[in-house]
């Protein structure tokens, strides 16, 4: 039987105290414990120093050492075992000038938001709560740890992570800790753009996109990270093709369709119309876009840039802004178009981001369904075929590699996919009649 990773906790615990040292269970796992989520990780708060840890267990990683983190390995499994830690001023709007090991009071007291910094003793089963995170998780309440412009000026990301806890949560920020987050909004960019970018991906894939994006205004935070999202509001559309409202409501809509995305489906629905407002043209009692998804493409690549998201995840991104619109042209384009269409590497993303597209506007799912048919009639090995000939058949057959390679293997293609040819023999007399090898500097 596997050992679970809560079971690799508690002995941790336990070593930690037969060895002498006082041990819990710290953090986000107490609060998902009490409130019967399954925790996403087990962290472990210790009176034990990095050494002392060190010297119990025969696997760690000091790779927080000098703010008293330490990474235990139970079989395979990595743990955060932190020392009880008093943190001196800020400088940085991250990091502790300096810090002193303290006592567990010390270390609840400096942690962000009160559901999160309750501890758990295994020994005798119950929660230690000395800022009243019980209360808050019962009243659904994210509330900052005593005076909240003093946490947000010792760590910016507080910000940003509030609004992550209370989507994700589907909990409220309290009314002081909301109004310093305005206080400080234009700080956040203080922090490392990869630590706000992992907080922004986190809040747009763990469930209540809409209502993240949606805290992010309100706390002023908005404008600050995605200015180029905060300028859809107020970018007015045609009722008829939009009667939700203007870009930012459709998008806020679109987002609300999301379950469980993927990082390139989640922001390709956060970004697939940011190039409206800069190409809003008025045309008589209606109004254009026109150019939005090529001039979107690269805004999305920009912005992604920014947060520090890996490159293919940019480059999906950015196709997937790119093309949002193509498929309302999959009735008129010819066979082998609509194939090669259909078979493009991430296919199954664009149509979902069309689909919720259609359901956040005029609900008209006509051209995502013809697609969604066509792909189904045809099957992914039709759409995406082995070619019929290569490079190195058409040395075979006596042509000397060049220029004419590729216009002749890509008419190969064409055929193939219009139907015309279907097998390889086929294709090769195909090829000798339509490029004779005297006419192509044949060996």
């Amino acid at each position: 039987m596997s050992v679970s990773q809560q079971d690799k906790a508690l002995h941790i615990i336990q070593r930690l105290r037969e060895a002498g040292h006082g041990a819990y269970l710290a953090g986000g796992c107490v609060r998902d414990r009490i409130l019967g989520r399954p925790p996403k990780d087990y962290d472990i708060a210790t009176s034990a120093t990095p050494q002392s840890i060190q010297a119990v267990f025969p696997d760690t990683v000091p790779i927080g050492s000098k703010f008293g983190s330490v990474v235990v390995v139970v079989d395979g499994d990595p743990f955060e075992v932190t020392t009880f830690r008093f943190d001196g001023p800020y400088s940085d709007g991250r990091h502790p000038v300096h810090i002193r090991y303290g006592t567990l009071e010390e270390d609840v007291r400096r942690r962000d938001f009160t559901i999160n910094a309750m501890m758990y003793d295994p020994a005798d089963d119950r929660v230690i709560d000395l800022v009243n995170g019980r209360e808050d998780l019962r009243r659904g309440r994210i509330r900052a740890i005593g005076d909240p412009h003093e946490r947000f000026a010792e760590d910016r990301l507080r910000m940003v992570r509030a609004v992550r806890l209370a989507c994700g949560l589907d909990f409220a920020i309290d009314g002081p800790t909301l109004q310093a987050i305005r206080s400080h909004a234009a700080a956040v960019t203080e922090v490392a753009w990869e630590r706000i970018g992992g907080e922004i991906t986190r809040t747009l894939m763990e469930g209540g996109a809409r209502r993240g994006v949606e805290l992010l205004d309100e706390a002023g935070l908005l404008e600050v990270i995605l200015p180029e999202v905060a300028a859809m509001k107020g970018c007015e559309q045609t009722p008829d093709y939009h009667p939700e409202g203007d870009v930012f409501v459709h998008t806020l809509t679109l987002l609300q369709h999301l379950d469980g995305p993927t990082e390139t489906l989640a922001y390709g629905c956060l970004l697939h119309d940011v190039a409206k407002p800069p190409c809003r043209q008025p045309a008589g009692d209606r109004v254009t876009f026109y150019g939005h998804p090529e001039l979107g493409a690269g805004m999305a690549t920009d912005i992604l840039r920014r947060l520090k998201r890996s490159r293919s995840v940019a480059e999906r991104v950015a196709w997937l802004v790119r093309h949002h619109l193509r498929y309302t042209q999959a009735p008129k384009m010819r066979l082998s178009t609509l194939k090669r269409f259909l078979g493009e590497d991430g296919i199954d993303e664009l149509l979902e981001l069309c689909r919720i597209d259609a359901l956040s506007s005029n609900g008209d799912l006509g051209y995502y369904e013809f697609c969604r048919q066509r792909l189904a009639e045809l099957g992914r090995e039709e759409v995406n075929p082995e070619p019929l000939l290569r490079g190195r058949d058409l040395i075979r057959l006596g042509y000397a590699p060049g220029p004419s390679f590729s216009a002749m293997l890509g008419a190969v293609e064409e055929a193939q996919l219009e139907g015309v040819l279907r097998t390889r023999e086929q294709a090769v007399a195909w090829v000798r009649q339509s490029y004779p090898p005297d006419e192509n500097d044949s060996a």
